[in-house]
């Protein structure tokens, strides 16, 4: 199919450079990371825009740019069900979690589990989150960097470390206000990408309406199944439920997410940059299905997955841009480009918030006599060493070979049901006639079907296990072969029923609940008026006790010198002291 070209990889490289330079302007620019509120939370003083783009950029990884047209190839349009999903799960966010979390002032959103529960269950969900993103970003990292090495010649490697280095680089410099405009940036990037594949496909098909036609007769404009089967991979009914769960918990809680559109100078902007985002997300989901059903209309007749022409369906984007690209030198560079924005926005928003975490919720409450310039470098600091964890990550991914798809007792029995059914899922499967995936064919291939391919994307578990276990017990096809997108909502709704039984098995109906740690009326579907949102702001700021700390923001009135007070008997929180 061809290999990249010396153009491809001046046009990756001038990526990897500009990215680093707006990191080096906002180490700089406006005197530099002072604080570190200035290092963490950008001042907070960001304003809607750039922080919906990053919002939708860090949303738009790798995983979506190869993955998601791949899955629309396989499984067909249904996918398109998740314009739904997000629109309930920004809604949820911007009138359910922002106005509370943005009230109290917090940075890491652990903060709340200390104010409304203790600081042990804070501590608990601190250390879950780091070792989920740690793992998480390890992949994000190695996953684009393999697809992308088996099919175009690029170096796996080196792409690894350059966009690790890059990304730990600019993070470290220029704190989150560099995090989000790169943002910016590779977003642009990323849609340039998209927006070049499904051209090109069209003019190869000679119109989009052959590759509509096309899809319509190869059954991919599947865009309703109301079967309620929670078991059925995708259905109206498994995107929509168990969809909203799971991008609520990234969107609403998540601290990558929230520490960015809670970094905004008004509750205004902060709602504003979550209701752009939503465009963004629709428009990156369009760019995704039309670049996956030109992947079918191209190779309807010959599916080069079944005719070993790659290893994994994650392949298939970069094989198509080698092949429609292949008298365009530079072109296969810039959808490159576009993948590893994906990866860089991603991960640097993880490196941001692994380093809010540490320095609030374990370096700051334990080294309270920390001046803000001190706390500013240890955040500099902490963004360094998880930079260099994040690329370590990648290397153990590479060893593993493979992607993976309250109180305390509801915590840990919702994350341990969750992990269980989760990793049962990858070692038992599900049948095909969950997934229902869609006929391909090879009758058009006018090559010989063998592998060309020596490695292979398969499931690490899958592999480990077959052996051990080569019959299917009776949990396979009913429990593990749950939809996956399920997973959050089972894990959630358990946290919450052992959560509340536990609770008033050991006399939750005692304690009281301080009103400004919940949605009040007040906060519910508030209008976007500015000048209300505001005053109500202020009503509850002037009830907290006024600190002598050194200012944290003068543009945003939810963070102006203020501390909650919760120490003494009168400052009981749920009647226990923290």
């Amino acid at each position: 199919m061809g290999r990249f070209s010396v153009w491809d990889y001046v046009v990756f490289a001038a990526m990897l450079l500009v990215s680093a330079a707006i990191g080096i302007y906002y180490a700089f620019a406006g005197g530099g990371q002072k604080t570190s509120k200035d290092f963490l939370m950008g001042g907070r003083s960001m304003s809607a825009l750039p922080v919906a783009l990053s919002l939708t950029a860090s949303f738009m990884s790798a995983v979506t740019v190869l993955g998601t047209p791949a899955e629309i190839y396989r499984y067909g349009a249904i996918f398109c069900i998740f314009a739904i999903t997000y629109a309930l799960v920004v809604l949820c966010s911007a009138e359910i979690f922002l106005p509370v979390f943005y009230r109290l002032g917090i940075t890491s959103t652990y903060e709340y589990l200390e104010l409304r529960f203790n600081k042990y269950l804070r501590l608990c969900g601190t250390v879950l989150f780091i070792i989920q993103t740690t793992l998480y970003t390890g992949i994000v990292i190695y996953a684009p960097a393999l697809a992308l090495n088996q099919v175009t010649g690029f170096d796996l490697w080196g792409a690894v470390v350059a966009t690790g280095v890059v990304c730990t680089f600019y993070c470290t410099l220029g704190g989150l206000k560099a995090v989000v405009w790169t943002d910016v940036f590779q977003v642009g990037i990323m849609v340039a990408g998209f927006s070049s594949v499904i051209i090109r496909a069209v003019v190869v098909q000679e119109g989009i309406e052959h590759i509509v036609n096309d899809s319509y007769h190869g059954g991919r404009l599947n865009f309703w199944d109301f079967n309620p089967n929670p078991l059925q991979r995708h259905t109206f009914w498994t995107i929509v439920i168990g969809g909203t769960f799971t991008w609520t918990g990234i969107y609403g809680v998540n601290q990558s997410q929230v520490q960015r559109y809670i970094a905004c100078k008004s509750r205004f902007h902060a709602k504003m940059s979550l209701y752009i985002n939503l465009v963004g997300l629709w428009a990156i989901l369009v760019c995704a299905t039309l670049c996956g059903l030109s992947l079918y209309s191209i190779y309807k007749d010959c599916d080069p997955w079944s005719a070993k022409q790659v290893s994994a369906l994650d392949q298939l984007m970069p094989y198509l841009v080698l092949d429609i690209f292949k008298d365009f030198p530079g072109m296969p560079g810039l959808f490159v480009a576009s993948a590893y924005s994906g990866t860089l926005s991603t991960v640097s928003s993880s490196i941001n918030a692994l380093a809010a975490v540490t320095v609030e919720d374990l370096v700051r409450p334990h080294f309270r006599s920390l001046s803000e310039k001190k706390l500013s470098w240890i955040s500099m600091g902490m963004s360094l060493f998880y930079g260099g964890v994040c690329i370590a990550m990648a290397a153990l991914a590479s060893l593993m070979g493979a992607l993976l798809q309250g109180a305390f007792v509801g915590l840990i029995t919702g994350f341990a049901v969750s992990l269980w059914v989760g990793i049962g899922s990858q070692i038992y499967p599900p049948l095909p006639e969950r997934t229902l995936p869609l006929p391909l064919s090879t009758d058009g291939c006018n090559i010989s079907i063998s592998s060309n391919l020596t490695t292979s994307t398969a499931n690490p578990l899958t592999t480990i296990f077959s052996t051990q276990a080569p019959e299917r017990p009776v949990l396979a096809d009913r429990w593990y072969s749950l939809s996956y997108l399920y997973f959050s909502t089972l894990g959630t709704l358990i946290t919450i029923v052992v959560g509340m039984i536990i609770s008033l098995l050991t006399g939750g109906l005692k304690q009281n609940t301080d009103r400004k740690f919940l949605l009040t009326k007040e906060d519910f579907l508030s209008n976007f008026s500015q000048s209300k949102s505001d005053t109500a702001e202020k009503v509850v700021v002037l009830s907290w006790k006024t600190s002598t700390n050194a200012a944290e923001g003068t543009d945003n009135p939810a963070f102006s010198h203020i501390e909650m007070d919760v120490a003494s008997d009168k400052n009981k929180v749920n009647g226990l002291h923290i």
